[in-house]
């Protein structure tokens, strides 16, 4: 069983690096009666400036709450960018906090459980919403996010897999601004394909990384997501510190 062990040090923030926050299991109850499982992580000792709601990779290919990314955001962010994270199992979607209930509907139902993230951001006060979809969770944010009262979008490996020109085209009016991360070692599209798919939304910031891939793997490049998150979000926050001094404590999972 995975288990967290304390260490008071002022240390170098690795992979495995849980930072201080309150960190609160939360159930999310959708348009069409389903119970979505997942958690709201919060600074420890001040009110939040913005919030990052996460839209996971492919629920059939294992994405989940826990894809590294968005993990390693609530450990991190609430600490060293004063940012709420709510992170969440779409329909059908499984981690360590559960199984949220419902199948994986390729990006159409998941707009209720994306709406009930929403609702459940204002209802509970929360400031800023923002939208940060990974893969798959980028497809549910365009077919889905145009209109709910959010602050941004951000689009992290933008495989417009299940998202249609139509939807696309449905932006140009929109006010709310979009910032599109594309990684330069792509499986689904790169950079130079995704000027042309995104031509038709002109205030699209589209960012280009140099030797990135689609799942981010490596400390550079989690590091390089969550400060462009942060410059969206909450830009005096950085740059995001490497290390960290005070209570801090590591994950262990012995299945790797």
């Amino acid at each position: 069983m995975a288990e967290c062990q304390g260490i008071n040090l002022s240390t170098e923030i690795s992979s495995s690096s849980i930072l201080p926050a309150r960190r609160t299991d939360i159930e999310l109850i959708t348009s069409d009666n389903l119970k979505l499982v997942g958690e709201l992580a919060l600074p420890s000792e001040v009110d939040p400036v913005a919030t990052m709601l996460c839209l996971h990779p492919l629920t059939t290919h294992q994405g989940m709450m826990d894809s590294h990314i968005f993990r390693k955001a609530a450990w991190r962010l609430p600490a060293l960018a004063q940012l709420a994270v709510l992170r969440f199992n779409m329909r059908g979607a499984v981690s360590a906090r559960g199984q949220s209930q419902g199948q994986w509907d390729a990006a159409d139902g998941e707009g209720a459980d994306l709406r009930a993230a929403v609702e459940f951001a204002k209802s509970n006060g929360l400031p800023k919403p923002w939208v940060v979809g990974w893969s798959f969770g980028t497809d549910v944010a365009l077919k889905h996010a145009r209109n709910l009262d959010v602050a941004g979008l951000i689009l992290l490996s933008p495989p417009l897999r299940w998202t249609n020109q139509k939807d696309l085209d449905a932006w140009q009016q929109s006010q709310i601004p979009i910032t599109a991360i594309i990684p330069e070692l792509d499986d689904y599209l790169r950079p130079e394909v995704a000027i042309t798919r995104f031509a038709t939304l002109p205030a699209i910031e589209l960012i280009a990384v140099t030797g990135a891939k689609h799942l981010w793997t490596g400390e550079p490049s989690v590091y390089r997501v969550l400060t462009e998150i942060v410059a969206k979000l909450n830009p005096p926050a950085l740059p995001l510190p490497t290390h960290f001094s005070g209570e801090m404590q590591k994950f262990s999972d012995p299945k790797g």
